[in-house]
């Protein structure tokens, strides 16, 4: 079985109800047919009539709900829950209703929080900024959790390595140059992410131009710092570092260039130094290696509200939209 097949069956066994708001994007409705088709999850589109009726002409979305915010018996509730949590930054009612009404992502999160829904998938013709600015300030971060980071799946087709050709690549699409600390803080939670996700061991690397101190640069300096940190925070988890990326996943090369490390040649998450190279090598793997790539898929928000790529298919957001399912089947246990 696949890494989507498995994850779409999951996310069968126990239907979760994920909103797209992007109902002004004809692969919204591409992506909804398929869900509703194959009884992945139960679909929100938030859209006029006028809306819907432009972008999915010829499709079958009779199952999804459609929700017109503007008529909605209960946008009045969310408007009022949008005040509230945020009166302390001054936000008026006029404003908030301006604020839901023109943008859907605001309204999307903002029936999450209600509990009217248990996900949200967007970003295919929004930047990230825009995806989860309303996430953060409306759903908020997991109780504890540092930084909210983001990560793409990557599923190699025909690969030897990592868990027969499946990774995490971190942080891919959110934090620009974490520092040790938060560099730590994105491996521990990739990690969590990865075995949700696989139900596989994973096995951290922590990526650099440099093995084991084979060169002498700050950029260095910080992963083997992150390292550290990483180690003393979960003394569980296997993650080693500074490695590079042959020596990470390549058995020979990381036998080689990092003898008796338990993660050289074995890795199958790979927190990136700084998201220049996480998004660099993401893209590079996705079209060169004909990867599947999921995400943005974001870690450390209180409820699943993830990302996409603007470049993405109607595919790419059904695998989204179940991976979002089986996040929030484990947020409700």
């Amino acid at each position: 079985m696949t890494f989507l097949e498995s994850i779409k069956t999951r996310a069968k066994a126990d239907i979760k109800t994920i909103v797209l708001p992007e109902s002004m994007d004809r692969r919204t409705f591409e992506a909804a047919e398929t869900v509703l088709k194959e009884g992945i999850a139960n679909i929100i589109i938030i859209g006029t009539p006028e809306e819907v009726e432009a972008n999915s002409k010829g499709l079958d979305i009779s199952k999804a709900t459609i929700i017109n915010p503007f008529t909605y018996e209960k946008t009045e509730e969310y408007i009022n829950l949008f005040v509230e949590l945020r009166k302390s930054k001054g936000l008026t009612y006029e404003e908030a209703k301006k604020q839901a009404l023109s943008d859907y992502m605001y309204y999307a999160c903002l029936m999450v929080k209600a509990g009217d829904a248990d996900g949200v998938v967007s970003g295919a013709c929004h930047s990230t900024a825009n995806t989860l600015r309303p996430s953060l300030q409306i759903v908020k971060t997991k109780p504890g959790v540092k930084l909210v980071s983001a990560f793409f799946v990557m599923v190699v087709p025909d690969c030897e390595y990592g868990a027969d050709g499946t990774f995490i690549f971190a942080d891919s699409g959110l934090e620009q140059n974490p520092d040790p600390e938060k560099l730590a803080a994105i491996a521990a939670c990739s990690a969590e992410s990865f075995e949700l996700l696989t139900q596989k061991e994973a096995i951290v690397a922590m990526l650099s131009h440099s093995t084991m101190g084979s060169a002498k640069h700050a950029d260095v300096d910080k992963v083997v710092e992150a390292t550290k940190i990483c180690k003393e925070n979960n003394p569980e988890l296997k993650v080693d570092g500074e490695l590079q990326l042959d020596a990470a996943i390549v058995p020979s090369v990381g036998e080689s260039k990092a003898p008796g490390s338990p993660v050289a040649g074995h890795a199958n998450v790979l927190v990136f130094p700084d998201l220049d190279a996480g998004n660099i090598g993401y893209k590079l793997v996705q079209r060169l290696a004909k990867a599947e790539a999921y995400g943005p898929i974001t870690q450390g928000i209180a409820m699943p509200i993830n990302d996409l790529s603007r470049g993405c298919s109607s595919e790419d957001i059904v695998g989204v939209v179940a991976i979002t399912c089986v996040q929030a089947q484990a947020q409700n246990k």
